[in-house]
C-alpha cells in the first residue's frame, strides 16, 4: 500500500528488480519478497496488507513502518489492532454500543474517544 494512506504507513515496501514488493523487519531482520502473496493468495495490491496480518499472527508484531489504528477499551482488557480506520472505529463503536465502555482509537500520535450512546 503506497505510503500515507489511511491503511498502514509502509515506508519499507519497495520493488526489487524483478519489481515484486519487497518488506524489511528489523525485529526479524529479515526482508521478502512479496511472490507467495501476489502468486499463491492471489492478494494483488492487497499483498502487502496480507504479509503484514499474516507476520502479526505468527509473530506477535508487524513488519517495519506499519503503524495499526488500535482500538482499546477504557474500562476492560478488550482491544484490538487494524491496518485501516474503518474496521478500528466500527469494533469500538460497537464494543462502546454493547458494554457501555469508552474506547479510545489511535493511530501513531493521534487518539479519539468513542464513548457509549
Amino acid at each position: 500500500m503506497p505510503s500515507g494512506s489511511d491503511d498502514t504507513d509502509s515506508g519499507d515496501e519497495t520493488t526489487s528488480e524483478g519489481n515484486t514488493p519487497t518488506v524489511t523487519c528489523r525485529r526479524c531482520d529479515r526482508e521478502w519478497e512479496l511472490n507467495y502473496e501476489l502468486d499463491e493468495l492471489r492478494a494483488g495490491n492487497r499483498a502487502f496488507e496480507q504479509f503484514a496480518l499474516d507476520h502479526l499472527r505468527h509473530t506477535g508484531h508487524f513488519p517495519d513502518d506499519v503503524t495499526p489504528w488500535t482500538a482499546d477499551c477504557q474500562q476492560c482488557p478488550s482491544g484490538d489492532q487494524f491496518l485501516a480506520e474503518r474496521p478500528a472505529r466500527r469494533w469500538a463503536e460497537t464494543h462502546a454500543r454493547h458494554t457501555r465502555h469508552s474506547v479510545v482509537v489511535g493511530h501513531g500520535d493521534e487518539s479519539t474517544l468513542v464513548e457509549s450512546e
